[in-house]
């Protein structure tokens, strides 16, 4: 079950959580250590010396198993091809014409789907979509949603709770008003997927096929993720502790089938039919049998229609695809998550080039790099320059900055003492000492599993002056708060005594987090929550957020059941 690890709650992958990972299998299918065999020998056609190289040390510094890589080079040619291994245990390589799960990059193709319809005349983008869907199951008391607002993640709807809830009274709510604020949502995307099977008058995989795949000639790809096409499909990875929030080195499991057919992510390609997407896309919404959808609905689809940071400062989306610059170009990418399945795609529309690379495991990122650093060296091989250096990649046991941590800290009845030998970071308590890997920012993860459960975060003060870095002064571990000799501020924040009914973990039996009491706040997941209501929170992770947390069914002093965003998670005993 992937109940008790804990997540970020806007997370984008569909059904399993992050940390890194991975290694060779044993006997059983079971990852048992972190030597994985990675090199730099591909299937496929040759690829630029620069690019194989970082594409080996990339997998080798991010425990992937495997990695399929297209690209679409500034002449026209276009190249596929495999790294590392798709079956680990029997030794087998990454093909190039193995299908891979391209997860939210999927929401590109829905968006392209309903411009069609909008040339055709059956789509006004900013008529309200309960015009076409009265049946929705959604509350608009902030304003009326548009299809243009689904396409562009501003609906004010929550991100990822199934459009159906088992409560036929139950519906999604707003949380802010449609157009104001930028909020990933797959439920937006899963209701689109409705909407264009309406219009079109069949369900939304034989949309897809009929209107995107066949069109493009993408003849290996499918429209819906089944077990059906696992033959095919590039044998996958998940966590075999998903409970907990574990390193790079973390161990793996072949991960079990998946049936997805929800419009947000229910694509499986390759890296040679998705060279042909992206060429479609480089042309502007030109296809090999004329225009996928006109110029105009090709620029409404690329037009940076809001702020995105999410995608990283300056970003913004379009209908189904993040809009960006990079060196001065003008580029269309998206990222995607699946349980076992991690891809990125990247645009140059003005430089002519463009990349999707995918690794057969869900490790917490995407390979943003490897797709950048191919546009990088295809630029330089049209432009006729020496190919760049590639970015250096972060080793998440070196911390630059280690001595900023070190340190006493005390609180909730005992203390922990943080050593910095070097760059290198250590936790010790409990009287056993162990070392710790950098996620992102100020926190961390334990190599030692019996410390995994939470992540290691540390807080930091006010700084001495503008422009000066805040000196570090707390540490939480889930529920746990310390302070050291330079924090100010209280030492003891007391929460509301019915609090304590709400602790514990809770699973859906696909997911699930743990809630514990911090600072004299809940939080869910490693997300702080503000009440709002009797039993009501909301997530604080961005203004206005509409995720929440309703507390239902308090026997004998604990909370039997949570709906998130609508969805019900029941209380797990013993945990």
């Amino acid at each position: 079950m992937q109940a008790l690890r804990e997540r970020v709650l806007n997370r984008r992958t569909f059904l399993c959580g992050a940390a890194q990972v991975a290694a060779v299998l044993a006997a059983g299918d079971v990852a048992a250590a972190n030597t994985l065999p990675v090199t730099s020998e591909h299937q496929g056609v040759d690829v630029e010396p620069a690019l194989a190289q970082f594409v080996e040390r990339y997998m080798r510094a991010m425990y992937a198993p495997g990695l399929t890589l297209g690209m679409v080079h500034a002449d026209g040619q276009t190249t596929a091809a495999g790294f590392g291994l798709s079956d680990v245990a029997r030794n087998q390589p990454v093909k190039p014409e193995m299908l891979f799960q391209i997860g939210s990059i999927s929401k590109s193709f829905c968006a392209l789907a309903l411009l069609q319809m909008r040339d055709e005349g059956k789509l006004d983008l900013h008529a309200p979509v309960l015009e076409y869907l009265p049946w929705l199951p959604v509350e608009t008391p902030y304003g009326t949603i548009t299809t243009h607002h689904l396409l562009t993640h501003s609906s004010g709807l929550p991100d990822n709770p199934p459009l159906f809830l088992s409560d036929r009274n139950l519906r999604h709510k707003q949380g802010f008003k449609p157009g104001t604020q930028f909020h990933y949502c797959n439920l937006g995307f899963e209701i689109l997927g409705y909407l264009a099977a309406t219009l079109d008058g069949r369900p939304y995989v034989a949309v897809l096929q009929a209107r995107i795949l066949d069109a493009l000639g993408m003849k290996v790809s499918h429209p819906v993720i089944t077990n059906a096409i696992r033959a095919d499909e590039a044998e996958s990875y998940v966590f075999f502790r998903d409970d907990l929030t574990g390193g790079r080195d973390a161990r793996l499991e072949v991960a079990p089938r998946t049936v997805f057919y929800n419009a947000a992510g229910c694509v499986a390609s390759t890296a040679e039919d998705m060279t042909r997407y992206m060429e479609m896309l480089l042309a502007r919404g030109k296809g090999p049998k004329g225009r996928l959808v006109s110029e105009e609905s090709f620029t409404l689809f690329a037009t940076p229609h809001i702020e995105a940071e999410e995608f990283g400062k300056g970003a913004h989306y379009g209908y189904g695809i993040a809009v960006d610059t990079l060196a001065g170009h003008k580029i269309l990418r998206h990222t995607g998550g699946m349980s076992s399945f991690a891809s990125s795609m990247q645009v140059d529309l003005d430089g002519g080039v463009a990349a999707f690379a995918s690794i057969n495991a869900m490790q917490g990122y995407r390979p943003n790099p490897v797709a950048k650093y191919a546009l990088q060296v295809m630029r330089a091989e049209a432009e006729k320059k020496p190919v760049p250096e590639a970015e250096a990649l972060d080793d998440p046991h070196t911390i630059e900055d280690a001595a900023e941590y070190r340190g006493v800290y005390s609180g909730d009845g005992g203390s922990v003492e943080v050593l910095a030998e070097g760059k290198t970071l250590f936790v010790v308590t409990s009287g056993k000492r162990v070392r710790l890997q950098r996620t992102a920012g100020d926190s961390f993860v334990a190599e030692d599993e019996a410390w995994q459960e939470f992540s290691w975060v540390f807080g930091r003060g006010v700084a001495a002056k503008p422009g000066a870095k805040a000196p570090v002064t707390e540490l939480t571990y889930g529920g746990k708060w310390y302070v050291n000799g330079a924090y100010k501020g209280p030492k003891t924040i007391a929460a509301p005594k019915r609090f304590s009914s709400f602790e514990g973990v809770y699973d859906s039996g696909t997911d699930g987090f743990r809630v514990v009491i911090c600072k004299g706040k809940l939080v869910a997941g490693g997300t702080v929550l503000e009440e709002i209501g009797d039993g009501l929170f909301r997530s604080t992770d961005e203004p206005n957020s509409p995720e929440t947390f309703e507390f239902l069914h308090i026997v004998d002093g604990r909370c039997r059941m949570v709906l998130s965003s609508g969805q019900p998670y029941w209380r797990v005993d013993g945990l």
